[in-house]
């Protein structure tokens, strides 16, 4: 009798650990599957500022976008698309976070330019010559070194607290110019080599940051290769009006040099 009753409990304690496995199981399986939307968080060259077709508001967010390109082609269950001209990492926690949550499959950001003062940086090196342009885009490495990994942490903490599901890809910069290519005139030589080794340092710390999160980061450089600003081929507008689309990605930057990054990492 007690072999028996010793033997029925331990089948009563088998089928329970079975069905509490299989219980466990089923719920992160239903929580995987329903983990399928997308946000698109980040600054211009997210919202798609260069791109044109922009919806009415100040964000100036392209139809062109890569996140609209992307959602379009594979239909996510929902699909928050807050990045905006002009923000910043402080911009991004206040304002872009609120879609992000237990269902957010995909998330993908590119922030950290406007902080580092790149637009200043531009201006300064397109109007007041050589040394003021290296003076300001080493200031720009200096905050890119110094300050921006802390604030970049901020960001990918939030990303994560709010979306813990979530893969979350950190896109990248390109660098704007081609050395040695086909430009005349503008901006010196020097000056052009000084902005792309700022471009660098700015991908490097991004994603040495994107990393240490879990996150993927993905590379444009590559695929904006040859058709940079004196490419002959650019997918970057130069100076251009209205100003605000100057040394931003083109439509055919967006689709042919964001996109298929974010295809491959997502």
């Amino acid at each position: 009798m007690k072999l028996r009753r010793w033997a029925s409990t331990a089948t009563a304690v088998v089928v329970f650990l079975g069905l509490s496995t299989l219980t466990a199981a089923t719920s992160a399986v239903a929580e995987e599957t329903t983990a399928t939307g997308y946000v698109a968080l980040g600054d211009s060259y997210s919202s798609g500022v260069g791109a044109g077709d922009y919806d009415s508001g100040d964000c100036k967010r392209s139809a062109n976008a890569y996140p609209k390109l992307w959602s379009a082609a594979n239909s996510p269950s929902t699909f928050d698309f807050t990045a905006c001209s002009g923000a910043r990492t402080g911009d991004v926690l206040s304002g872009q976070l609120g879609p992000l949550n237990g269902s957010t499959g995909l998330v993908s950001i590119s922030i950290g330019g406007n902080d580092a003062g790149f637009a200043d940086a531009m201006t300064t090196c397109v109007l007041q010559g050589e040394s003021a342009c290296l003076t300001r885009v080493q200031q720009a490495e200096d905050y890119i070194s110094n300050t921006l990994p802390g604030k970049l942490d901020s960001v990918y903490d939030a990303i994560r607290s709010k979306a813990p599901s979530a893969k979350v890809v950190v896109l990248g910069y390109p660098h704007i110019y081609k050395l040695g290519g086909d430009c005349s005139g503008g901006i010196s030589e020097k000056s052009r080599e000084a902005i792309n080794s700022a471009s660098d340092a700015l991908n490097d710390v991004t994603a040495k940051r994107a990393a240490d999160h879990g996150y993927s980061f993905g590379d444009v450089r590559p695929t904006f290769s040859g058709h940079e600003i004196c490419s002959g081929d650019e997918w970057l507008h130069s100076v251009t009006l209205p100003v605000d689309e100057s040394y931003h990605p083109t439509a055919a930057g967006q689709s042919g040099g964001y996109l298929p990054v974010l295809n491959g990492l997502a």
